[in-house]
């Protein structure tokens, strides 16, 4: 097939209102992805990915196209806003009670299973003769979010096709699911802008692929890992929402899914499987501190091409059948979350904590892992070569997937940052939290972090040798002059907001250098107190909003 064309094929059989692969010899005039067309030999150009879409357009009113952010070659990176009516803007659902639900795929670019699927279920829903899901729910689709990246084709690094593929990093050389705090990508930012602050969806999927141990089932998921966010939406995408998919998938449609990890140990796979880290600079994480529901979704590399996209397929479907269904459920359980998180920040009792420190634990149940039996062998200086033998092995293992805190602090009512650095205050407010500043002066006790060790990584990792640090906090009375920001936790985003500012947060602004200049003296590298001071009860201030 030629590069940069859609290929036009009728599509045969409806199950369930899903279109399968088309036969060879099939009529023409259904829109078929790049993938569906080549019979899962080839993924798609960003030029097919426009072509499908424009093409997609044509054929139903039902959905919008809006523009996430120009990538930094200069690439367009398209949002599909699907309803019924489909809303002009976020305005629009004032008085409406649809749900409004996120899938983002491609964010590495040779990762293109949910590409391909994204594609797929957007026209199988618009192309139905009654679309599904839009009486309840708002559908925005990201389906090529690493546009640079996407185009940059080389051989792909999976064993199981397409042969050709994307690469990881964006047009600036960054790992983009490493960049939701910083913020230096225009696709990171965008997506805050345009997608999370904007229409503000209730669940957000992010599509990957993995290639880590080896196991049957081709789909793997894991939610929003870090414990500073809300317990309730972790433990009911734990127990309810996710075990509800992965029964569908497998009772419905043939697929089996489970929870995301590798094996800790290849030679003894009995010890446990164990997830991704909970580090806010993952988007799924990211996303879980902001009181909404995000799952992280890891395609099996080892299956055939073909495979996976069918199977991220139909987690996506999986989803929406469940948010179709569990529309108010969900709706109350991130109400509640924001409410929570507000009155936290209004009324700070002594039992509201911020974690620096975590334990990663086994939950209670375990998981069954259908395997193999495999080889390991050792090798000097590098991790061992592990194959797997032809003999299958189900494995029942302990999944480690539960940061408990280990450290903690008072959680703070807010935070005075006395430098006058608008980059900082612009950072904060592209991610959506809101910053004031001080209209009259205040004296007042806070807490201030003393560094006693500060410590940038000789290795450079996204750009930056990131920042370890170590101190002591000190109770002082302090007077703040008129022009202080001031950033309070009693807002929705206040979890997040005390994620970046705080001294000790394991991915805050000071592990990415934010303050690095204001830390230690120009002459006597002294090390100085962090220029963010936690005020641990509410007091009254005059200040107004920073726009």
């Amino acid at each position: 097939m030629k590069k940069g064309s859609v290929c036009l094929v009728v599509t045969v059989l409806l199950i369930f209102n899903i279109v399968h692969p088309p036969s060879s010899g099939a009529e023409e005039g259904a829109l078929l992805t790049t993938s569906e067309s080549s019979e899962y030999q080839e993924t798609s150009t960003y030029a097919d990915v426009m072509a499908f879409i424009h093409e997609l357009q044509s054929r139903s009113p039902l959905f919008r196209v809006e523009t996430i952010c120009v990538s930094t070659e200069g690439r367009k990176v398209p949002l599909l806003v699907i309803g019924d009516p489909v809303p002009a803007s976020p305005l629009d659902l004032k008085r409406d009670d649809r749900l409004v639900v996120y899938f983002q795929a491609n964010i590495h670019a040779g990762e293109v299973e949910g590409k391909e699927a994204s594609l797929m279920l957007a026209r199988d829903i618009l192309l139905a003769d009654t679309p599904p899901f839009l009486d309840n729910l708002i559908i925005l689709m990201a389906p090529i979010f690493n546009a640079d990246g996407n185009d940059k084709f080389g051989k792909n690094r999976r064993d199981n096709g397409p042969e050709l593929a994307g690469v990881r990093y964006n047009g600036q050389g960054l790992d983009l699911n490493r960049d939701a705090v910083k913020m230096e990508s225009p696709e990171v930012q965008g997506m805050v802008q345009n997608v999370l602050n904007r229409w503000d969806p209730a669940l957000f999927v992010d599509c990957h692929t993995t290639n880590g141990s080896y196991h049957e089932e081709p789909v793997t998921y894991v939610w929003g890992l870090n414990p500073n966010g809300p317990v309730s939406i972790i433990e009911f995408l734990r127990t309810t929402m996710m075990p509800w998919v992965e029964k569908n998938m497998k009772d419905r449609y043939d697929v089996l899914a489970i929870p995301y990890g590798n094996f800790m140990d290849a030679q003894n796979p009995e010890k446990g499987w164990s997830t991704a880290g909970p580090e806010c600079r993952y988007i799924t994480n990211y996303v879980g501190l902001r009181n909404r529901l995000s799952i992280l979704n890891e395609n099996y590399a080892y299956a055939d091409f073909k495979t996976r996209v069918w199977g991220c397929y139909y987690l996506l479907r999986s989803l929406l059948e469940y948010c179709d269904a569990n529309r108010e459920d969900i709706q109350a359980l991130v109400e509640e979350a924001d409410r929570s998180t507000i009155k936290r920040g209004i009324q700070t009792a002594d039992t509201d904590l911020f974690h620096v420190e975590y334990d990663l634990q086994a939950y209670d149940e375990k998981l069954s892992i259908r395997g193999w039996e495999m080889e390991v062998t050792p090798r000097e200086g590098t991790w061992p070569l592990v194959t797997k033998t032809d003999k299958k092995r189900t494995y029942k293992v302990p999944y480690c997937c539960k940061f408990v805190p280990k450290r903690s602090v008072p959680f703070p009512a807010g935070y005075f940052v006395t430098i006058n650095d608008p980059e900082i205050a612009k950072k904060l407010l592209q991610h959506g939290i809101t910053v004031e500043t001080l209209r009259r002066p205040v004296s007042v006790e806070v807490e201030s972090y003393r560094l006693t060790e500060l410590k940038a990584d000789e290795n450079v990792y996204q750009g930056h040798h990131t920042n370890t640090v170590k101190g002591e906090y000190v109770t002082e009375e302090k007077t703040f002059p008129e022009g202080t920001f001031f950033v309070s936790t009693a807002q929705r985003l206040g979890s997040l907001a005390a994620y970046l500012l705080e001294p000790e947060s394991d991915d805050g602004f000071i592990v990415w250098n934010f303050y690095d200049r204001y830390l230690v003296t120009q002459w006597r590298r002294r090390l100085q107190t962090v220029p963010v001071y936690r005020l641990l009860k509410p007091v009254a201030l005059v200040k107004e909003t920073l726009r």
